[in-house]
């Protein structure tokens, strides 16, 4: 497998030892064969969990293999014994537990437990949970509509005509704002994107201003629901991890909250968040991660419906496409209406304007599609994208699978491009590979799919990719673009390893070069956070749990590479500026854009034509020189614009050129444009 999978192998490092690992694949709970799932009953109705009712308190709980089901009520989120226990009644037909009692239980928590095989089980808030106590651990019964702010029903996203006008800019809500220099207040909280004016201790802008400065339309936040790894209620500790281990799907973490014992604050203080970024213009997507759950034994999911949710072997074991013990099995019922009833909820509650999906071909085709055909019928502007692979093998047979080769089944669904990550800056598994901005000849056939967004093109020559052989997008706008995230080094990281007779101003060339090949292909651009500033992680390549002082941007830093967020603003105001770089078919591009013959290594020349997308430019010249030396290109005679060169960029010319030979600077970008 060539795909990055660090973010997904933590959640068994960090939960259980070797030995836990292999009880919790080993078939504890009896195991309902697969096939006997396709008997059970399933219901659809929208009044699971919880819901109040005039004077009644209604409660609805899925659970077909139970023998008894009961409801618990308690004064407090954790600690007590239940003031009131309730045996909830069946209904065969549907497989699902009802109770509604007049009893006043406003601002009560609530949990359900199953009797299986015999014995109960341990309690759950069920997978339905939309409040919660500290950890998740009981369920809350509150009102919901006291946790919208003011203003909140007239609140909207940013509208977007196409996913190729989005720029995405990946965020952790403690790396954005936990340092000491970031001159925030509620510091790795959802509320630090409340506050204007922050500034670093060198004057520089942070927060929400450095977004609305660098020009990102969208920030993508890695996963904000409930997950397990951080104790909520010793938040002095500093515990920190990414939250790719849920626990409870649609409700926010706590530990994002300023108190998570009340569970009123966390949901407000999100909308408070999302709020503050649409007033900003910047839409928010959010980290979602169905495919797995943190715990298998003791999950929601198992003591509520044992067996149900998961894949498992033939031997009844838990499957592990994930790599983190188990894998959920969308292509049930009942897991694909949780999947698509939950991103609707965080559209239509939160107002989230994006879902990003972790290992995506975990999940089938047909959930996938259901889950943009849900989603645009609540917010024509949402947009769904994911991660085209998994970390291991599945049952689930491969042409079902929504893996990046099968994306032309998904319309409306884009997938991370390892085409032109791998090639632009080197392997993502060969910390020391180079790449071609860094001066690996070989990869530039994979770098032009990239540019073309791995849609059909006459000049492009797939049998000479690295990964992808063949095109596999029908349209750019089903591809993401990048060559950083949190996974795996950061480009800063990388760059010095793969390049260690570097000096740090060769490398800063190198990271422009990068940013200028995913910023001008076609498709969706997608930035790491910090790297603007030259975020570096000290070299820790999967740090889902490291400290603070690895993963928090040190804002200091903007000032002393001011140069380098300048470069990254003007190129984000480029994009945006020019459609032609933001073109929405398969057939555009190929009609529009026609590259060099260039026999060369490490330089790619082409040009846009033809006003392309509507752009005000007739032609658009692109050269790319990954060589440490100095390349000539020939350049035809006109009145051109020297747009960007020799690491600056300036949509509005850095002077003009009357075209001929031209000498292209060590790893930089040469952009003309003529009208």
């Amino acid at each position: 497998m060539r795909k990055s999978i660090t973010n997904v192998i933590f959640v068994s490092a960090m939960i259980m030892s070797p030995e836990m690992a292999i009880s919790e694949t080993s078939g504890i709970t009896p195991i309902v064969e697969a096939e006997a799932f396709a008997s059970i009953p399933t219901y659809t109705g929208d009044d699971m969990e919880f819901r109040i009712d005039g004077p009644l308190f209604k409660f609805c709980l899925w659970s077909p293999m139970a023998q008894a089901a009961r409801l618990k009520i308690y004064n407090d989120g954790v600690g007590g014994k239940p003031i009131h226990i309730y045996e909830m009644e069946p209904d065969a037909s549907s497989g699902v537990w009802r109770m509604s009692t007049s009893t006043p239980l406003m601002d009560k928590f609530y949990t359900f437990q199953i009797k299986y095989n015999g014995e109960w089980l341990d309690e759950t808030p069920g997978v339905w949970a939309k409040a919660l106590g500290v950890n998740g651990k009981r369920a809350a019964i509150i009102d919901m509509a006291t946790t919208n702010p003011r203003g909140w029903l007239e609140d909207r996203g940013p509208e977007v005509k196409s996913f190729t006008d989005v720029v995405l800019y990946e965020m952790h809500h403690r790396d954005f704002s936990m340092h000491a220099n970031s001159g925030i207040s509620n510091k790795g909280k959802f509320v630090a994107m409340l506050e204007n004016g922050t500034l670093s201790l060198n004057g520089e802008k942070t927060g929400i201003d450095h977004l609305k400065e660098l020009g990102i339309t969208h920030v993508h936040i890695l996963p904000s629901f409930d997950y397990n790894s951080v104790d909520e209620s010793n938040l002095a500790s500093n515990q920190y991890n990414w939250g790719y281990d849920p626990i409870n799907y649609n409700t926010p973490d706590g530990s994002y909250s300023t108190n998570p014992v009340d569970p009123y604050v966390r949901i407000r203080e999100m909308k408070l968040m999302v709020q503050a970024l649409h007033k900003a213009g910047i839409g928010v997507v959010m980290d979602v991660v169905y495919n797995h759950t943190g715990i298998t034994q003791g999950s929601n999911f198992e003591l509520t419906a044992p067996g149900y949710y998961y894949r498992h072997r033939s031997d009844g074991s838990f499957s592990d496409a994930s790599g983190c013990g188990n894998e959920t099995a969308s292509e049930r019922r009942m897991t694909h209406d949780f999947i698509v009833k939950s991103v609707c909820y965080w559209a239509k509650e939160y107002h989230i304007d994006g879902f990003r999906f972790d290992l995506m071909a975990i999940h089938d085709v047909g959930t996938m599609n259901d889950v943009v055909k849900a989603l645009k019928a609540i917010n024509p502007s949402a947009f769904v994208y994911g991660e085209g692979w998994t970390a291991g093998d599945s049952p689930l047979p491969v042409e079902q699978r929504a893996l990046k080769m099968n994306v032309a089944k998904m319309q409306g669904v884009a997938v991370f491009s390892d085409d032109i990550r791998d090639a632009v800056k080197g392997h993502y598994a060969n910390a020391k590979d180079p790449g071609f901005a860094s001066g690996k000849p070989g990869n530039e056939e994979t770098v032009k799919i990239g540019i073309v967004a791995s849609t059909a093109h006459p000049q492009v020559d797939y049998s000479k990719g690295n990964n992808a052989k063949t095109p596999y997008a029908v349209s750019p706008q089903q591809i993401v673009n990048y060559v950083s995230c949190h996974d795996d080094l950061c480009l800063t990281d990388k760059l010095a390893i793969s390049m260690p007779e570097s000096t740090e101003a060769d490398r800063i060339k190198v990271a422009k070069l990068a940013q200028t090949i995913v910023l001008t292909s076609q498709g969706t651009p997608f930035i790491f956070a910090g790297e603007e500033v030259f975020r570096s992680k000290k070299g820790v390549h999967n740090s889902y749990k490291s400290p603070d002082d690895i993963n928090a941007i040190d804002w200091n830093q903007k000032k002393q590479y001011r140069e380098l967020f300048d470069y990254y603003a003007a190129l984000i105001d480029l994009r945006k500026s020019h459609p032609a770089f933001r073109m929405t078919t398969a057939e555009e591009i190929a009609a529009n854009i026609r590259f060099d013959k260039v026999k060369t290594p490490l330089l790619i020349s082409y040009s846009i034509l033809n006003h392309a997308n509507g752009d005000a430019w007739k032609e658009i010249k692109l050269v790319f020189n990954g060589s440490d030396k100095p390349q000539q290109v020939k350049i035809k005679k006109g009145h051109w614009t020297i747009v960007a060169q020799d690491g600056k960029v300036n949509k509005n010319g850095l002077g003009t050129t009357a075209g001929g030979n031209i000498e292209v600077a060590p790893r930089s970008a040469l952009i003309l444009a003529i009208e």
